[in-house]
C-alpha cells in the first residue's frame, strides 16, 4: 500500500526548509533495471516541491514495469515519461528519452527552476539543500553541461553516419560507412557529459528553436549524441 511505501522507506513529506519549498528542482531518470537501486535513489532525491520524470526502457520486462508503476502511483509529483523509447547504448534512442521527459515536464503546473538528469544507477552525495545552494552560489542562470571543442579522436562520432542495430536479441550501434554533412547552421560541435544541469528557460529554447531541432535532427545517426548535443547549444552566443 502507498500508506506502507512512505511510512517504511521514510520518503519525506514536506519541504525541509523554506529556501528548499521555495526552488524546486525536476528529475529526469531513465531506468530498466534493479528496482531496489531505482527506489533507494528516489527515495535519496524526493522532496514533495520536486518533480520527478520516470523513463522505463521500453523493453524492459513487464513486471518491472508495473513495480515501477505502482510505486509511482503513491505520489503525485511522480510520473512515467508519456512516451517511452527502446533504449540503446550510445544510440539517439538515449537522447530521445531524455527529450521526451523534458516535454512533458515543461508541460506540468510545477514550476521547476532546474532539470537534472540521472540514470537508475546513479545515487547523490549532496542533500537536496546543498544542491540548490551550489546551483544558487555559482551558476544561478546559467547551465552546467561542461565541454570542450570536439577533439579529434572523437570527431568519427559525428563525421560517420551511425545506425541502431539489434543482433541476437542485444541491441547496439554500428558505423554504416556513410559519411554525414556538416553541422546546420555552421554549427561548432563540442563535447562533453550527457549529464546535465539545466535552465527551465533553456528546455524551452531546446524544444523550440529552429538551431535545435537542426542540430537534433542531423544528431540521430552520431555516435551518443548525448554528448555533444546539449554542450553544442549551450555554447551558441546568447
Amino acid at each position: 500500500s502507498c500508506s506502507a511505501v512512505l511510512k517504511n522507506l521514510h520518503f519525506i513529506t514536506k519541504p525541509l526548509s523554506e529556501e528548499e519549498g521555495n526552488f524546486s528542482l525536476a528529475y529526469i531518470i531513465t531506468i530498466h533495471k534493479e528496482l531496489e537501486m531505482f527506489v533507494r535513489l528516489l527515495r535519496a532525491i524526493y522532496m514533495p516541491q520536486n518533480i520527478y520524470c520516470i523513463h522505463i526502457d521500453e523493453k524492459s520486462p513487464r513486471d518491472y514495469k508495473t513495480a515501477v508503476q505502482n510505486i509511482v502511483n503513491c505520489f503525485e509529483n511522480i510520473f512515467i515519461s508519456s512516451k517511452s523509447e527502446h533504449v540503446v547504448y550510445a544510440g539517439f534512442s538515449r537522447l530521445q528519452a531524455d527529450i521526451n521527459c523534458m516535454r512533458d515536464l515543461v508541460n506540468s503546473k510545477v514550476q521547476w527552476n532546474y532539470v537534472i538528469n540521472l540514470c537508475g544507477q546513479d545515487y547523490p552525495l549532496k542533500t537536496n539543500k546543498e544542491i540548490i545552494q551550489y546551483i544558487k552560489s555559482k551558476w544561478n542562470g546559467k547551465n552546467i553541461t561542461p565541454g570542450i571543442v570536439q577533439p579529434v579522436h572523437v570527431k568519427h562520432r559525428t563525421e560517420v553516419s551511425y545506425r541502431e542495430y539489434v543482433h541476437s536479441g542485444v541491441p547496439y550501434v554500428y558505423p554504416a560507412k556513410i559519411r554525414k554533412a556538416q553541422p546546420p547552421h555552421n554549427l561548432t560541435i563540442y563535447f562533453g557529459s550527457a549529464y546535465y544541469i539545466l535552465t527551465r528557460d533553456f528546455v524551452h529554447f531546446t524544444l523550440s528553436d529552429a538551431r535545435a531541432k537542426a542540430l537534433l535532427e542531423w544528431s540521430r545517426d552520431t555516435y551518443s549524441p548525448d554528448e555533444h548535443y546539449w554542450v553544442t547549444l549551450n555554447r551558441l552566443p546568447g
